[in-house]
């Protein structure tokens, strides 16, 4: 499993001091200029960040800015990620954790090539579930 963090807007500075600390380089980067027009995302968003990643030994420490209009608090700041291996297990986990919760994103395919959903638990915690489509 891996962790995925939110930031109120400065998680491009945050990162840059993660990689620092445990050096390495980002696998991924990308701004909401990045995203598809659709996401309806204001100018001043644009250089905010959508997605980054930072391979830390067998893991993965992922994060982004909020996105408009959300705030982030100690708490609500990050999701365990399930790196899933089937489509199966994903929609098999997600409705298990999601029962009595929240879903906050249904499990689809995405722009970014991944089977994706997000929910929250009946106990308040954040969970993101991805499949690599690249593979199929």
């Amino acid at each position: 499993m891996n962790v995925y963090l939110y930031f109120n807007g400065n998680c491009r500075e945050v990162f840059e001091f993660y990689r620092s600390v445990f050096g390495g380089e980002f696998m991924s980067l990308q701004t909401f200029a990045d995203g598809p027009p659709d996401m309806d995302i204001p100018d001043a968003y644009m250089d905010a960040i959508m997605h980054v990643s930072l391979p830390l030994g067998n893991s993965m420490l992922m994060g982004s800015d909020s996105a408009p209009g959300s705030e982030v608090v100690a708490g609500n700041n990050f999701s365990v990620v399930v790196p899933a291996e089937s489509r199966d297990q994903c929609d098999t986990l997600f409705a298990a954790l999601s029962k009595d919760g929240e879903v906050t994103m249904a499990l689809q395919e995405t722009f970014w090539g991944s089977y994706f959903g997000s929910c929250v638990d009946r106990y308040g915690i954040n969970w993101m579930f991805n499949l690599d489509l690249s593979g199929e």
